[in-house]
């Protein structure tokens, strides 16, 4: 392999990890502040790529269709946490997994009725459409550089938050002691209902990202949402830190696995076996990875740690 194609292949693996960080920060947000399994985060990640799709439809603008991506998502949120999630906040874990398997059924059949069953498209704006010179003379898109871009400020953003805003103080007081929080007169469910409406809104602007790279379609969420899992089990529950970490981790791994493995099985077997071995292994890659890590680190890379 020549070393423009691995460092293109590791920048796809950097645009992958910071959109997977998109997810897995909502996820281990409201699992570390309200610990709540979420299963629905999916569907408010395809929720914010259809919102975005509609948009940029009627108006042309990408920009207004991530400002939809963010609102949708966060409004579907809002209304999911106040007639669905709040209710469980008590129940034991397998209740919360059947309620929120049950709200993927119904987000994906509203969807399905509302635009059909035929995938829709983003187009990218007309001033990301190319490519940008980087140096060793590798040619790079500029769309999946902008992503990176845009993925590393909202971690930037969201760090900053945590640790420096009041919001944020909550936020890390609730993860270590609701009740107190409470009897100190915070409104429990006020911040319960903002931090879901955050993570929704992280997922719909991940959503809306990535439908301008491929199709938004009913059920794009789910594959989503399990790699969202596979980091956040690596990088530790209710870690930021962790979160961005372990996404960075997954997507190399993904990305690279996929390229190097059929490669290095080549030296020692045939090109369609290699090929074959090599991608079935790489298709298991981020798995042994989360494996190798709970081995060494039950907890996770940075279990216990809020930001």
């Amino acid at each position: 392999m020549s070393l423009i194609l691995l460092v293109e292949q590791a920048l796809n693996g950097l645009q992958l990890g910071v959109m997977l960080f998109l997810m897995a920060a909502g996820l281990t947000l409201i699992f570390g502040v309200m610990g709540l399994i979420n299963l629905a985060h999916g569907s408010l990640y395809m929720v914010g790529a259809f919102a975005a799709a509609a948009v940029a439809g009627l108006t042309g603008s990408f920009l207004l269709a991530l400002v939809a991506s963010l609102a949708a998502a966060a409004l579907a949120g809002v209304i999911v946490e106040i007639t669905v999630i709040r209710r469980l906040y008590d129940r034991d874990h397998l209740d919360q997994v059947l309620a929120t398997f049950a709200l993927i059924l119904v987000f994906s059949e509203g969807t399905r009725w509302l635009y059909g069953s035929v995938p829709l498209y983003l187009d990218r704006p007309e001033w990301l459409s190319g490519t940008v010179t980087l140096p060793l003379g590798i040619e790079y898109s500029a769309y999946r550089l902008a992503l990176i871009g845009a993925g590393l400020a909202v971690a930037a953003g969201l760090f900053w938050m945590i640790a420096r805003t009041r919001l944020g103080i909550q936020i890390r007081a609730g993860e270590n002691d609701r009740e107190m929080i409470g009897a100190l007169g915070v409104n429990i469910s006020g911040l319960y209902t903002l931090v879901f409406a955050l993570g929704a809104a992280l997922a719909g602007l991940a959503g809306a990202l990535i439908g301008a790279i491929q199709s938004v379609q009913v059920g794009m969420g789910e594959p989503v949402l399990i790699l969202a899992f596979v980091v956040i089990v690596i990088g530790g529950i209710g870690s930021i830190k962790g979160a961005l970490v372990g996404a960075i981790l997954v997507g190399m791994t993904d990305t690279l696995g996929r390229v190097l493995l059929p490669q290095a099985f080549a030296l020692v077997m045939d090109a369609s076996s290699a090929t074959t071995a090599g991608s079935a292994l790489a298709s298991m890659a981020i798995y042994l990875l989360m494996a190798g890590v709970l081995l060494f680190r039950p907890k996770g890379l940075f279990g216990g740690a809020t930001a």
